[in-house]
């Protein structure tokens, strides 16, 4: 019998590559994607990964006609949620449009799950939550602080409601995965990040300028209290990453209790500065950068990197890609879309 997965946003960064590992861990994964931030191609490109045309369905989270047609149509075991909008800056533009797709998405789709009787949901959080954090690493346990910004503020709703929602005893088991820093793309070049416009994110900047599509990286500030001065996040490859959601389904179909929830870090347990991360990609890809040293950035955490003994005890999982496999992979994907 297939194991059929719903993954919304599974067109996406991450959603795609989850599609991947799910697929070569014999789950049926089927996909949810109003293509906002993605790209049709990509359903393309998973077929030459996996040799296989995976069903999607196009479409928004808060159609609830829709979501009620997938689950009856399809008998779904599980859900990986990802479908959201994830752009710092544009959220605090933007709050509303955040706070309904992400916060009332979440709930359309819980509520779906419910009347379909289906318990197991993974749920896209972000170490966002944890704000600018008092002592390092961080650990699951550590307090989280006010968001910066209606984005981090919707993680933190979004775990509130599944922690409200299994408390009041229903049957719905979920783990809420903070993600660290996800870069990289998948070794054969097929997929990765394909950021709309200017990235805002640190990697795809640097493959750009590495392409010429972009003059120049800034690095916002060198004064921090950090060995260069420069912030340090801890970088986690896409893969990586994926291979997490996976676990996490497993775990979840292993656990006796039909009410249950639980939230887990997923990074790599080392943090980088931006200046190793830059240095890291010069000295695998043989490209020089042009970089400059910016003022600081508002909003920016100094620096916050990931504690991760619970991830490898409760979910038996560790990363297995290095920084420099991450640049490699990263600027691979770079030059397939860039055809260089």
């Amino acid at each position: 019998m297939e194991h059929n997965i719903l993954v919304t946003g599974g067109a996406g960064y991450i959603g795609s590559h989850v599609v991947v590992r799910l697929h070569e861990e014999g789950f049926n994964p089927i996909i949810l994607d109003d293509f906002s931030n993605s790209e049709k191609s990509v359903l393309d490109r998973l077929h030459k990964i996996t040799g296989k045309h995976f069903k999607s369905y196009e479409g928004d989270i808060l159609d609830t006609g829709l979501l009620e047609q997938i689950f009856s149509d399809n008998q779904i075991e599980g859900v990986i949620h990802f479908a959201a909008k994830k752009a710092v800056g544009e959220s605090v533009e933007k709050p509303l449009k955040y706070y309904k797709n992400n916060v009332s998405g979440l709930l359309t789709v819980i509520e779906a799950m419910l009347a379909g009787k289906v318990k197991n949901l993974v749920f896209s959080s972000s170490c966002t939550v944890y704000g600018e954090p008092d002592e390092l690493p961080v650990t699951e346990a550590s307090p989280e602080k006010p968001a910066n910004s209606p984005y981090g503020n919707t993680k933190q709703i979004g775990e509130e409601i599944i922690q409200d929602t299994v408390t009041s005893g229903v049957a719905l088991k979920s783990i809420a995965l903070r993600y660290f820093n996800p870069i990289g793309a998948h070794p054969s070049g097929e997929i990765g990040e394909l950021p709309l416009g200017i990235p805002s994110n640190l990697v795809p900047f640097i493959t750009q300028t590495a392409a010429g599509i972009r003059e120049k990286i800034t690095v916002f500030g060198n004064d921090y209290d950090t060995p260069d001065g420069t912030c340090i996040r801890d970088y986690i490859h896409v893969m990586d990453l994926a291979d997490a959601h996976v676990q996490c389904l497993k775990h979840l179909d292993n656990t006796e209790s039909d009410n249950h929830f639980d939230v887990v870090n997923v990074g790599t347990g080392k943090g980088n500065t931006v200046l190793e991360a830059i240095k890291a990609f010069e000295a695998v890809t043989q490209v020089k950068l042009n970089y400059e040293i910016g003022p600081r950035r508002a909003g920016d955490v100094e620096k916050i990197y990931a504690q991760v003994d619970k991830s490898r005890k409760l979910l038996d999982w560790s990363t297995k890609y290095s920084l420099s496999d991450s640049m490699r992979d990263a600027w691979n994907w770079q030059k397939r879309i860039s055809d260089l």
